[in-house]
């Protein structure tokens, strides 16, 4: 089995063009014995269960909205499963129609994110990735869509994509805007060189306790809080300062935990932003960010000559829509 990497979009307008690009591909892949995954909605995996007949029962079919829950953790999984399957001789094949309706504007940059970072994560997996793109979606999704694969499929055939941008040159341009300053509002707490963890996580519990985040959100929060505060005091510049605010973006509601320090993260640092592979365990490098971006709805990060800023948040439940019914 070839170790090489194929990560390609296929543009579409229409079924006819649906079709034409992703039953070959899904076809090959349950000819050639690949694990072959279908990650789509209902109405994609009628069409394509039609159209392959008896074909159909080999291709496991995944419900797009549940596979495209988290960036990070639908990366790991994916992930997995290439490994798990070059572990049994066989290639992963993955049909995937990304979830993006009903998406926020920073939710999506951060899908956008995911799409290139596939490019680095699974070199050498020997993997296959189709990434259906249709013309109804924002422009500005689909012209990313250019950016992040390598290649275009036209019907059966694929062609390189010279629209291709580098996996981490696209990152770079996904923090390119600075981020909005915290509310006026915003809690604050400095923090010196050694602080007590005990006291930090109890600040942190007691903003964030009249908020709406469950208590599994709360646990998550303290793990994240606790990594960040002591990766800026071991490796940033005084002053390190935790704020706390909400805010809902977007009509969005989150709890917003940012540190801030006086130093800047050297070129290639990674943010965390991939997997550590197993060679990676024996020096844990990348292991505390990334569990951080795990635990967190999304991390974002920004560095430079006036310091850097980790700024998480975690997503809050929606206010119920009062009943007009009953008015």
């Amino acid at each position: 089995m070839s170790d090489n990497f194929t990560h390609r979009v296929l543009p579409y307008d229409g079924v006819a063009e649906f079709l034409g690009g992703t039953v070959p591909f899904l076809r090959d892949g349950v000819d050639a014995g690949d694990r072959v995954l279908a990650v789509c909605g209902t109405a994609r995996e009628m069409l394509l269960r039609d159209a392959l007949g008896p074909a159909a029962d080999a291709v496991r079919f995944t419900d797009a909205a549940t596979w495209y829950g988290h960036p990070s953790r639908t990366l790991a999984d994916c992930l997995g499963d290439a490994d798990e399957s070059a572990r049994q001789g066989r290639r992963l094949r993955l049909l995937g129609e990304p979830a993006w309706a009903s998406r926020s504007p920073l939710e999506v940059v951060e899908w956008l994110r995911a799409e290139a970072l596939l490019n680095v994560a699974f070199r050498g997996t020997g993997a296959s990735v189709l990434c259906p793109y249709a013309a109804s979606l924002p422009a500005a999704v689909v012209a990313a869509g250019r950016k992040t694969h390598p290649e275009t499929v036209r019907g059966t055939r694929a062609l390189p994509n010279p629209g291709f941008v580098d996996p981490w040159t696209f990152c770079a341009r996904c923090d390119a805007e600075p981020l909005p300053p915290p509310p006026p509002g915003a809690e604050a707490l400095e923090l010196d060189a050694r602080p007590d963890l005990y006291w930090l996580r109890a600040w942190v519990t007691d903003c964030a306790r009249p908020t709406a985040l469950p208590e599994e959100g709360r646990q998550r929060l303290l793990v994240a809080v606790t990594e960040v505060v002591t990766n800026a005091l071991r490796h940033g510049a005084p002053p390190v300062v935790l704020r706390m605010w909400t805010d809902a973006p977007d009509g969005a509601p989150s709890l917003v935990c940012e540190v801030t320090d006086a130093g800047r993260w050297p070129p290639g640092a990674g943010y965390g932003l991939l997997p550590p592979r197993p060679a990676d365990a024996s020096s844990g490098g990348g292991f505390g960010l990334w569990a951080v971006r795990l635990l967190c709805s999304t991390v974002q990060i920004r560095t430079g000559e006036a310091g850097t800023a980790v700024r998480l948040r975690l997503a809050l439940p929606r206010p119920e829509r009062p009943d007009i019914d009953r008015a």
